[in-house]
């Protein structure tokens, strides 16, 4: 179906053909940003063009997936005159390289309201406030800055925030880390416009219009440029690599990253058959975490696989200089600290050190044959048993549930 389709089928919907083509401004602009809207759906499906065959159905949910995200983002919660927290990211919603341990809250904002947030803290390893410019549907992370913000730390555990009018904010954004997934519990929080009564004024031609604009460019902006980071991680790691190395840095104050946190990403493959030793030594800090996503930028499954292991979670080698061994690989090879592949040949590792106490050091992969792994893994590593592996598994599945049930 061509664009002009979709633009016939208005009259239908609007009235007469003759009634429509007499009506001037936002309501005649509907059926093209509609139209436009769904050319961008139709044209996702390219960012799969060289996508393994055994990876082809993972992309396609994955495109579903992100048009979900840009349908709650984009759509439902851009309603800075009614806002209402929304998890804009979540495990069967996962883009942009989301951290598994985190759960995000989004609404949009208008720079020129005043807005209060309150309710519980929760008790969450982390907890942190911003109030940003720019928009997440635009895929232009460098624009996104961070004009106030708060940190769990500073707040008590009953919020009551007055947001002011506040030059170029767009959006709220609450990150909750959890580390100890079994105890901690996240927040409750309501938001609420306190310059406008309610109820909210009904949503106009121009209001879905600018939805409808904000739609296209998640599907487009957003989602290529996610694929083009993820892509250049890729691209840039030869199909033979056997050692890599990722060096965690601080991330800057300007942007709207989590503040005093050490990123580290690079890449990682791993076909049937082999495995990526990792070993790492992290420091002291509030917070840690490895994690794998895939080609797309998402996540792999972190509640019906272990994908992810954070500082509460992984199991540090029987040293005592604090090092820890990971593997990656399609089968249990019977180490605590599996990084299940989940059927992806490669994709992005991301390493997170949240308030490090001490600078970070270089995280190692190796890349070798898995009937060889024995031979790579040092005598502290730990171990498990099928038995363990599937007590583990059972209760990661339970307590993202509960998680998402706040």
């Amino acid at each position: 179906m061509t664009q002009q389709d979709e633009i016939n089928k208005w009259p239908e919907i609007y009235g007469r053909t003759e009634e429509l083509a007499s009506t001037r401004g936002a309501r005649t602009a509907l059926p093209q940003n509609w139209a436009t809207a769904m050319e961008a759906i139709g044209d996702l499906p390219k960012l799969l063009a060289d996508a393994p065959p055994a990876e082809s159905a993972e992309g396609v949910r994955y495109l579903l997936r992100f048009l979900s995200a840009g349908l709650r983002i984009c759509i439902e919660a851009d309603d800075a005159e009614a806002p209402m927290l929304t998890r804009s990211i979540e495990n069967r919603m996962s883009w942009g390289l989301d951290n598994p341990d985190t759960t995000y809250l989004y609404t949009r904002l208008d720079p020129g309201g005043t807005y209060r947030l309150h309710g519980s803290k929760g008790t969450a390893r982390h907890f942190e406030i911003q109030v940003n410019t720019g928009h997440q549907g635009d895929g232009h992370i460098q624009g996104w800055k961070a004009n106030l913000w708060w940190r769990g730390d500073d707040l008590s555990d009953d919020i009551d925030i007055e947001i002011p009018p506040t030059d170029d904010a767009s959006f709220l954004f609450i990150r909750q880390y959890f580390s100890d997934w079994a105890t901690e519990i996240p927040a409750t929080l309501n938001v609420e416009r306190l310059d406008r009564p309610l109820p909210p004024s009904q949503i106009d031609d121009d209001a879905i219009n600018a939805r409808l604009g904000l739609l296209t460019t998640w599907l487009r902006e957003g989602a290529t440029g996610w694929d083009q980071i993820s892509r250049a991680f890729l691209d840039g790691m030869a199909q033979d690599t056997i050692e890599s190395e990722i060096h965690p840095l601080l991330a800057s104050t300007e942007g709207s990253g989590l503040k005093g946190q050490a990123y580290g990403m690079g890449p990682w493959r791993c076909e049937s058959g082999e495995a990526v030793v990792i070993t790492a030594t992290p420091p002291p800090s509030r917070y840690w975490s490895l994690s794998l996503c895939d080609r797309y930028w998402q996540s792999i499954d972190y509640a019906q696989r272990q994908s992810s292991l954070n500082d509460s979670q992984a199991v540090p080698d029987e040293t005592s200089d604090g090092t820890i061994t990971f593997v990656v690989s399609h089968e249990d090879p019977g180490v605590a600290n599996w990084l299940d592949a989940g059927g992806r040949s490669g994709g992005t590792l991301a390493v997170r050190y949240l308030l490090p106490e001490t600078e970070p050091t270089t995280v190692t992969l190796n890349r070798i044959p898995l009937a060889e792994l024995e031979n790579h893994l040092p005598t502290s590593v730990v171990r498990t048993d099928p038995k363990n592996r599937q007590r583990v598994l059972r209760m990661r599945q339970y307590q993202i549930a509960s998680r998402l049930r706040w």
